[in-house]
């Protein structure tokens, strides 16, 4: 049966390689094949005896006693693995090509593959049902289809890029019916929670292996990816805070999934605060209803525009700036983070601070803000004011840390405030009527610098979940002279490290370079200062971590530390070579796909709600 799915995906990709004329789908036709191969090969080593078990794989069978004495517990032939290995990178240089052409190409956008926008939610959480009914016995299989769901996420999330469209849920016309929409802000956080979010589950297939319940876990983390996914595609305030809410769930769930006490009493605090923010978006959305007679953010848009701003949408702006500030860890919303990124485990604490912070609460107010309420002056300063606060707040009490993932807990919520820094100084000048060139270099800044945290912190959650596993510690203090005993991970730390400084070339020095251009021609000088002294103080916090755990002595308890290999490597190198090859998303040809239209739709402001109707 298995070797008949093999043949039928080989014939499949051969049809596609032949007889489609289009490039793209001759690149994937490719891959298709190549696939097939790999399948073939995986099945070709691994056999199975009578009694259903993993039995003696062909050629171990051949060899002498003594030689298959070596291989007494495995069930896979080493000359079909390398096979598989070799054939995946070449099927990774096709991923490339196809890649390369869809960014690269002048008729990018006649070749662009059109990919169902309900199916960015429908993937994750068709597959999170499925994993749910894996034992234990399939914890291989598991790990396998959700790293494929994943990594198929970000081929979905490529070749959308640079696209405009909307699709109605049933087709049914809005206000009415439900619509997704992708543009270019959506796409941007699309990618990013894509590419996040393969490299979390890269690294969970090594790393979960030291936890019970693999499955279920698999299952929580495509729930958060769905809701996620859901956030930034919805059309509709409504629908937008049920996505939120199946994403908080699923995190809540993820931070406790250790079970102990520590990971038990920061998922309940995280879960209370989350619940409160939660209850104060659905008042929100309750009071938009009430005022505007829609759901749909287009013509809720429109109704503020042609009825102005009263009192009870005055307060549900309110409300939406606490709720979603929650979600964001803003300073002072900020007090569930600390303990629930630390507790977490280390892919999680990935997701949480590189993409579910960003989606559920900084892409919701850029949203709500700029294109269904309008940005006011006051609101600008709102937004400046917290970024600013995050900012100084996060790295003060990010230094004072000795526990590694809570030092980049507080990290984050630093980082954060650049992102909101940039969104906020931008909406301002917008709303001073000053230069909008002045705004959009700010929100670049702002939306650059997002995309370049949800990398680079991920990677130092990773890399901290890699030293936690080798060490068995999270306490500075008690580690040292790591470098030699894991370089790699030394060496991605290091990276990652320049990065959330601002050393140049690294990605983080031009988002914090262009915050701080913007600041200066729009006059805001003592901004663009503050921006550079806490860039000293993130220096300071990430020397110390350096000092600490990679250098001096090695304690004697540590002497047999060794680096974890496989999944976990490369899920961290991954992220490292994102790190260096960043920088050139500023790139005219690249700017243009990615960034510049992501600015644009916040620029644009309460004209999306013309946008989006005249779409339909």
């Amino acid at each position: 049966m298995l070797y008949a799915l093999c043949f039928l995906l080989f014939m499949i990709g051969l049809y596609c390689a032949v007889v489609k004329k289009n490039m793209v789908k001759i690149v994937i036709g490719i891959m298709v094949m190549e696939y097939a191969v790999n399948l073939f090969l995986i099945m070709l080593g691994f056999r199975f005896d009578e009694a259903g078990k993993a039995g003696v794989a062909p050629i171990i069978d051949k060899l002498d006693a003594g030689a298959r004495q070596v291989f007494t517990n495995t069930s896979v032939d080493p000359l079909p693995q390398a096979l598989v290995l070799t054939a995946i990178v070449i099927s990774l240089g096709s991923l490339a090509l196809m890649i390369s052409i869809c960014i690269t190409n002048k008729e990018a956008k006649r070749m662009s593959i059109s990919v169902p926008l309900p199916v960015f939610v429908a993937v994750p959480l068709v597959m999170a049902f499925l994993l749910a009914i894996f034992g234990n016995k399939g914890r291989t299989a598991a790990t396998i289809l959700a790293n494929l769901a994943t990594i198929a996420l970000l081929i979905m999330a490529l070749c959308s890029l640079g696209q405009t469209r909307m699709y109605l849920m049933g087709k049914w016309t809005i206000p009415l019916g439900i619509n997704l929409v992708l543009d270019g802000l959506s796409s941007l956080m699309l990618l990013a929670i894509s590419v996040v979010s393969a490299a979390s589950m890269l690294f969970s297939a090594g790393y979960m292996e030291q936890y019970t319940a693999k499955p279920k876990y698999f299952t929580l983390f495509l729930l958060m990816v769905a809701g996620m996914n859901g956030v930034v595609l919805s059309g509709d305030m409504f629908n937008l805070f049920v996505f939120l809410e199946i994403a908080s769930l699923a995190s809540y769930a993820l931070v406790g999934f250790g079970c102990e006490h520590e990971e038990l009493e920061a998922s309940f605090k995280y879960m209370v605060l989350g619940s409160i923010a939660s209850m104060f978006v659905l008042f929100g959305v309750a009071l938009m209803y009430a005022n505007t007679g829609s759901l749909n953010m287009a013509y809720i848009s429109a109704a503020i525009q042609s009825s102005g701003l009263n009192a009870g949408l005055a307060f549900a702006l309110g409300l939406f700036i606490t709720g979603f500030g929650l979600k964001a860890a803003l300073v002072p919303f900020h007090a569930w983070l600390p303990d629930a990124h630390p507790s977490a485990p280390a892919p999680i604490s990935a997701m949480l601070s590189g993409v579910l912070i960003k989606a559920l609460g900084v892409y919701a107010i850029a949203r709500v803000l700029f294109n269904i309420f309008g940005v006011s002056i006051q609101v600008g300063w709102i937004l400046v004011a917290m970024g600013l606060l995050s900012m100084t707040a996060g790295a003060f009490l990010a230094i004072g840390q000795w526990d590694l993932k809570r030092l980049l807990a507080y990290s984050s919520i630093s980082q954060i405030g650049y992102v909101v820094l940039g969104i906020g100084l931008g909406g301002l000048i917008l709303a001073q009527k000053r230069n909008p060139a002045w705004a959009s270099l700010a929100i670049l800044g702002g939306l650059f610098h997002l995309v370049n945290h949800a990398v680079y912190k991920s990677l130092l959650f990773l890399n901290s979940g890699s030293i936690e596993m080798a060490t068995g510690t999270r306490q500075l203090k008690q580690m040292g002279g790591l470098a030699e005993k894991m370089p790699v991970t030394r060496a991605t730390c290091t990276i990652a490290s320049a990065s959330i400084v601002g050393i140049p070339p690294f990605s983080g020095f031009w988002s914090k370079l262009i915050l701080v251009i913007a600041a200066v021609q729009a006059g805001f000088y003592w901004i663009g200062a503050l921006i550079v002294f806490v860039s000293l103080c993130t220096l300071i916090m990430y020397l110390k971590v350096h000092r600490y755990a990679f250098l001096g002595e090695l304690p004697e308890n540590l002497e047999q530390t060794e680096e974890n290999e496989g999944s976990m490597l490369a899920a961290m190198v991954f992220l490292a070579c994102l790190c260096i090859l960043m920088g050139l998303l500023l790139l005219p040809s690249l700017r243009q796909t990615l960034l510049e239209p992501a600015v644009k739709v916040l620029t644009d402001g309460i004209a999306y709600s013309a946008n989006i109707i005249n779409i339909q």
